[in-house]
């Protein structure tokens, strides 16, 4: 194993749901993966959120406590990478440790789009009954303005494509508890994605870990309180 990716310096985080995650033992990475089957185990969690769900219950569980770097990834992570091989994984985990990257994205591809996810695939009949939320935009902006402060940008480039990215422990830290803490709550909030939260995170992965405390919300706790809130309304019915 290459010293930069040593046990203890890199930790892979996984979203399973039933995918075979036998890959990981080829990858030779400390892991954790988050299992959404149904099944019991230590890391089962409730199959709701989509893998934005897990990451944040993940960096909020965990925080501060993390690796030097955490990569995260869906239970199949394979198809969405340019040779589609193992070792091309191990080689994109290993050249952001050399370059010590604050932030990188695994995929292939990266994705444009404007405050209501456009352009999108949601309303591509060949995929309905895919996604909960088939035939809606994305609420990227909306969703935006409720994690970070400033102004809403009116373009969007998605670098943590299909949810496939490795950060750096700083980067994370950059954010407070309650952040990842408000990001779980709106992922809960919306259990089968109907609303399209999920989607519309995977696009604001690169936001999320930009290294800038100046978009730091000063009412994380106001407004987690009131997504929580919405919940239990949600529940109570």
């Amino acid at each position: 194993m290459p010293p930069s990716t040593s046990p203890g310096r890199v930790q892979v985080v996984v979203a399973r749901y039933r995918e075979d995650v036998s890959w990981l033992e080829e990858l030779g990475l400390p892991s954790v993966v988050y299992d959404k089957s149904g099944e019991p185990g230590p890391n089962a969690l409730p199959n709701v959120g989509r893998e934005a769900h897990t990451y944040f219950w993940h960096l909020a569980y965990t925080y501060p406590d993390f690796a030097e770097y955490t990569v995260f990834l869906q239970g199949s992570p394979l198809p969405h990478l340019e040779w589609g091989a193992v070792a091309e994984l191990q080689k994109l985990v290993t050249d952001a440790v050399r370059s010590e990257a604050g932030f990188k994205g695994l995929a292939r591809y990266r994705l444009r789009c404007d405050g209501l996810g456009r352009p999108h695939d949601m309303r591509d009949p060949a995929k309905q009954g895919q996604w909960a939320g088939w035939g809606k935009d994305i609420p990227v902006a909306e969703t935006y303005a409720t994690l970070f402060k400033g102004k809403v940008p009116e373009t969007f480039i998605a670098r943590g494509a299909a949810g496939l990215f490795v950060v750096r422990r700083e980067r994370i830290l950059v954010r407070p508890r309650e952040f990842y803490l408000l990001g779980l709550a709106l992922t809960e909030a919306d259990p089968r994605d109907e609303n399209n939260t999920g989607h519309a995170l995977e696009r604001l992965w690169q936001v999320a870990f930009n290294g800038s405390p100046a978009i730091n919300r000063d009412d994380y706790a106001e407004r987690l309180a009131e997504v929580q809130a919405r919940i239990q309304a949600g529940r109570g019915r």
